[in-house]
């Protein structure tokens, strides 16, 4: 979030912009430069693509909010937009969370093509033919986005639904070492694309690219040997359903570290009763006595 500042909050959700994301304009500005007859259309279509963009992650943030999950921000930096979401740590609830997005765009695929034939049929583009390609546009972006964003290659959306469909055969961790893996063979592919394009943008996206599939690849193996640690019996997070670890992982005010399920929510030090417990898994905090869970 640094060199982001505030746009506005909708929904509980702050919309941010990263100072970047005017890199984002100025090669817009340039790509179209001579398509349009007036600059004034140039920023139109920034501004659409930001409005594509901005839309397509309030679908991950409202999906992850109906899911139970925490979502308060969104940013929009120079590769799209990003919303920080935690879903329940549940395959299903993260699926959605990540769909959500790519139907956005599929929602309005059918709109924007209606709104291009539509100009024809009223006979818009007689007197504003910049219409007609501003339109034309829109649909190749909203399109363009969508077919990107579904490609199997983690981390992108499509990576991602593909680790929460694998989640449901073959588990957290290795779900998400094979999305990892795979994503690094995708990445491969965008920097061979790069160097034959000479292209920096895509040679930065791979780049990024791979920087996230490391680090999915760790927590996939950080994430196998929490599962095999000790749980407590008899109690599962309220969120997500996991049973909390055997150990001292969480810290009471006064400084002290105690496992509060050993000692009943009671810190050993200070003797303070913590009316709630955090979840180390799905990072949500849920009142103490909904973590008992039925025997």
């Amino acid at each position: 979030m640094k060199n982001s500042f505030r746009l506005f909050r909708v929904a509980g959700i702050e919309v941010s912009m990263h100072v970047s994301w005017f890199l984002v304009l100025l090669i817009e500005f340039d790509w179209l430069k001579g398509y349009y007859s007036s600059p004034v259309w140039n920023l139109v279509e920034c501004l659409a693509l930001f409005s594509i963009v901005l839309m397509h992650e309030f679908g991950h943030s409202l999906a992850c909010k109906q899911t139970g999950g925490k979502a308060d921000r969104i940013m929009l930096w120079p590769f799209g937009g990003v919303a920080f979401v935690q879903p329940p740590q549940r395959p299903g609830a993260v699926l959605w969370s990540i769909a959500a997005g790519p139907l956005v765009n599929v929602a309005l695929v059918p709109v924007t093509i209606w709104i291009y034939r539509t100009g024809y049929a009223m006979g818009w583009y007689v007197e504003t033919p910049n219409l007609a390609k501003f339109l034309s546009h829109l649909v190749s972006i909203n399109i363009g986005l969508l077919v990107f964003n579904m490609m199997p290659v983690y981390p992108l959306d499509g990576g991602q639904i593909l680790r929460a469909l694998l989640w449901f055969v073959i588990g957290r961790a290795s779900s998400l070492r094979v999305a990892t893996v795979i994503g690094v063979l995708g990445v491969a592919g965008f920097g061979v694309l790069a160097f034959y394009q000479q292209s920096v943008w895509l040679g930065l996206m791979a780049f990024m690219g791979l920087q996230q599939c490391i680090n999915g690849f760790k927590q996939a193996g950080a994430i196998s040997r929490i599962e095999k640690m000790p749980r407590h019996a008899g109690f599962k997070c309220p969120n997500c359903g996991e049973a909390p670890l055997q150990g001292d992982y969480w810290v009471c005010e006064c400084g002290a570290r105690f496992d509060m399920f050993a000692t009943g929510a009671v810190c050993p030090q200070c003797h303070k009763q913590h009316e709630r417990a955090t979840c180390p898994f799905c990072t949500q905090s849920g009142e103490f006595h909904r973590w008992v869970s039925t025997p």
